[in-house]
């Protein structure tokens, strides 16, 4: 005579042994070394590290470059060698911490958290690839607009008061470019809330394709979207702003056989050209020269001086 329960869970207890085989069998490969950032200018960014050397720092020629004031151009090296990772501080300004201790070098463990500059800590790990995956799909969800796929406000923000430091400090040129979109209201008005969805995913993606890969290009709110360019003079962050006007403005936008004519207005402020000692200081000069640009009959690009 069958027993149809005890079967069933006899499948269940094999099910679940397989399961639990297939997950021990991935935690094995957890070979691969990472840093993730915890905090400071580069926040939820994950960076692989390769066998050899790797150079922390804000130069040009660091491996993994942190946006950090107080980072040394060449901070700190990390050395991954027959199944160990080192870390080494480089004669830095502000020194290596690594788990709350000042170190000239240091073996790494999975879980260290290391500590450059004023703001930045990292976190050593080693990842397979399944845990890369996640934590690339959780940076991507805490850091981006889920419709535009631009940076969000508070990463914005964010950055953008890091690099008014680091600008201020070093008598550096730092631009921001900001622009909305023209008559946006009559989109949603006359076609729908799902066509000016479709207009700013569009317009993201012409903008995304414009900008440098340096820039941090964000969705500010509604239909106004900014662009940080870190050692771009005024006048050069203006012919950015007017290649993203022209290509906006060059654009199909077609939702549902419905053909939109889409512009832009943009506007542009810059340090040192604009001295400003805080975030909105600089917002509101960008923005100052935006809703000129739309006084002076939108589609234009318009330059703080």
């Amino acid at each position: 005579m069958s027993r149809p329960f005890e079967d069933e869970g006899e499948v269940t207890r094999v099910a679940n042994l397989g399961e639990l085989q297939q997950e021990l069998r991935a935690r094995v490969q957890r070979d691969r070394a990472y840093l993730i950032v915890l905090a400071g200018g580069n926040v939820g960014e994950m960076y692989r590290l390769d066998e050899g050397e790797t150079f922390l720092g804000r130069g040009q020629t660091a491996t993994i470059k942190l946006m950090d004031d107080g980072i040394s151009r060449k901070h700190a090296r990390i050395v991954q060698q027959g199944g160990e990772v080192m870390i080494e501080d480089l004669q830095s300004s502000n020194g290596t911490i690594v788990n709350g201790a000042p170190v000239a070098t240091q073996l790494l463990k999975d879980g260290d958290k290391i500590r450059l500059g004023s703001t930045t800590i990292l976190k050593f790990t080693y990842n397979d690839q399944l845990d890369e995956s996640f934590q690339q799909q959780m940076y991507e969800a805490a850091l981006r607009d889920g419709l535009t796929k631009a940076f969000n406000k508070k990463y914005f923000l964010d950055r953008l008061e890091t690099e008014i430091a680091y600008a201020r400090r070093h008598n550096a040129h730092l631009s921001l470019v900001m622009f909305d979109v023209d008559h946006f209201k009559r989109v949603n008005d006359t076609h729908g809330h799902l066509a000016g969805d479709y207009v700013l995913a569009k317009l993201a993606k012409v903008a995304l394709a414009t900008v440098r890969a340096e820039d941090v290009f964000a969705r500010y709110g509604g239909e106004e979207f900014g662009v940080i360019c870190r050692g771009v003079t005024l006048p050069n962050a203006g012919i950015l702003g007017e290649r993203l006007r022209a290509n906006v403005e060059s654009t199909l936008f077609d939702h549902d056989g419905n053909r939109m004519p889409i512009t832009i207005s943009v506007g542009v402020a810059g340090h040192p050209e604009s001295p400003v000692e805080t975030v909105e200081q600089l917002i509101a000069a960008a923005d100052q020269a935006l809703y000129e640009a739309k006084r002076g009959g939108r589609n234009k690009v318009l330059l703080k001086l």
